[in-house]
């Protein structure tokens, strides 16, 4: 499952062009896309009351491993004043 759509539709479309380069800063907007795309499906899948517990426990475990990249990917672009 991928989040957002892979299929450079859209006006928010955030998948580069196959000759593309990828920079840091696409990158991070892409994984806080899947992020809030995974935020709200889990928020969609818990309003009902028979929903699939494992696929709902998967959707959270990668959404705690998306906000583990975003995180990593802001300390690399933003550097550290304190040093």
């Amino acid at each position: 499952m991928r989040w957002p759509p892979a299929n450079g539709q859209g006006p928010d479309s955030l998948t580069p062009a196959a000759n593309e380069v990828m920079t840091p800063e696409m990158r991070l907007r892409q994984l806080q896309a899947r992020h809030r795309a995974l935020d709200n499906k889990i928020s969609e899948m818990q309003g009902f009351p028979y929903q699939n517990h494992i696929l709902l426990q998967r959707l959270k475990k990668e959404k705690l491993r998306l906000k583990d990249c975003i995180a990593q990917l802001k300390d690399e672009i933003i550097p550290d004043l304190d040093a």
